[in-house]
């Protein structure tokens, strides 16, 4: 299975949400601060701008790491 840069930033964006939801809400069993419910805003507002503007650091890492814009037509 071959990954786009699109599905790249969904991962990672979710993964974060749900881990530093994980960290940060009192109600969670791996509970460490409410201070990393900042990375989760930090993680929306990035996601937010970059719908405006197309510019998301993640996107320019994966690329310069060769992965595809895009899966191709077969």
């Amino acid at each position: 299975m071959n990954l786009t840069v699109n599905q790249f930033v969904r991962i990672f964006a979710g993964a974060f949400v749900l881990i530093s939801l994980a960290l940060g809400v009192e109600g969670s069993p791996l509970f460490v601060s409410g201070k990393f419910l900042w990375f989760t805003a930090f993680v929306g507002a990035n996601l937010f701008q970059s719908g405006f503007t197309r510019f998301c650091p993640l996107e320019n890492i994966l690329r310069k790491c060769g992965v595809k814009d895009s899966a191709g037509c077969a």
